[in-house]
């Protein structure tokens, strides 16, 4: 039975299968449908214009999604976009029912974090690990109740939207691994609850935003981005040293052929000390045993003269 029979679906998650297939665009006529997680499996090609008015969560990185995205490609999706609805309900705080909960795995500020309840007011979109190209879509900034936003490890080029500082729900912002090129907006250090960014991996240039949510972050957010610079930056990096030229000023110089000197004396010493030793102990057993081959080598071939004579 397909799975399109199944009106009242909220949840659903195929991760870490071998599913091989295309984007089934046939999930946007599911009305409930609030999770739809797909990570870690071999889907493939473009993704068509969908509609997923009550979607919340949404994961279908690692896997093979290639393509553009349309500028407009989530004007629809109105559930991340419009205010959250607020449960004072203990039982309504999480989805699922009072005898079963929904779970999944969620990448956030870059961890993966095993979700054993899901929150109602959570909203997460993760497109990671494909082969996305063309420019981020500007209806992004729409999804003003989004929390989790990771667009990382794809092909996207063009500049980071402006319209991403509109996201003033936004807690995590990941972007890293692309060929996105341009400035940082500033807005997006006008967002409060940002805890979490990462730039690293692009072409990105220009002057790093200011602000309390930036100079929070580690200076490798923002790694292999050779055009970005200003105040901010430096003020991240500021405890990153430098490597030292390889270039030495005559003091090392001197330094070092003094400390070559001071070796050269110190060998000297330590050649010429057992030396002298061994001509000490040589020279006291020589003197004190007094064997005859040595004191009195003329002794010898007197006596021999001697006895010639003799005979």
């Amino acid at each position: 039975m397909s799975l399109i029979h199944f009106s009242r679906l909220e949840f659903l998650n195929v991760e870490s299968n071998i599913i091989n297939d295309t984007f089934p665009v046939w999930l946007s006529s599911l009305p409930e449908l609030k999770v739809l997680v797909l990570r870690s499996n071999a889907f493939h090609g473009p993704i068509d214009h969908t509609s997923f008015p009550e979607l919340q969560i949404i994961d279908i990185s690692h896997n093979h999604f290639n393509g553009a995205l349309p500028s407009d490609y989530f004007v629809k999706w109105s559930a991340m976009s419009s205010l959250g609805t607020v449960y004072d309900q203990p039982d309504l705080m999480y989805m699922g029912y009072y005898y079963y909960h929904d779970s999944m795995v969620l990448m956030n500020k870059g961890l993966g974090m095993e979700l054993q309840r899901i929150i109602r007011t959570l909203r997460a979109l993760d497109f990671s690990g494909n082969k996305f190209e063309g420019e981020i879509p500007r209806s992004i900034g729409l999804l003003k109740e989004l929390l989790v936003l990771n667009l990382s490890n794809n092909a996207f080029t063009g500049h980071i939207p402006s319209s991403m500082g509109n996201l003033t729900a936004l807690e995590s912002l990941d972007v890293s691994k692309n060929q996105l090129s341009g400035e940082i907006p500033q807005d997006l250090g006008s967002l409060s609850f940002l805890s979490y960014m990462d730039f690293s991996h692009n072409k990105l240039t220009g002057l790093v935003p200011g602000g309390t949510q930036f100079q929070r972050l580690n200076c490798t957010s923002f790694d292999d981005n050779l055009g970005l610079s200003g105040p901010s930056l430096e003020e991240i990096c500021r405890d990153i040293r430098t490597p030292t030229t390889p270039h030495e000023t005559p003091e090392s110089e001197e330094e070092e052929e003094e400390e070559e000197e001071v070796l050269s004396w110190i060998a000297a010493v330590i050649g010429v000390i057992p030396g002298m030793a061994f001509g000490w102990v040589l020279g006291y057993i020589l003197v004190s045993y007094k064997p005859e081959w040595f004191m009195n080598p003329f002794v010898r071939n007197k006596r021999r003269r001697s006895s010639t004579t003799t005979h």
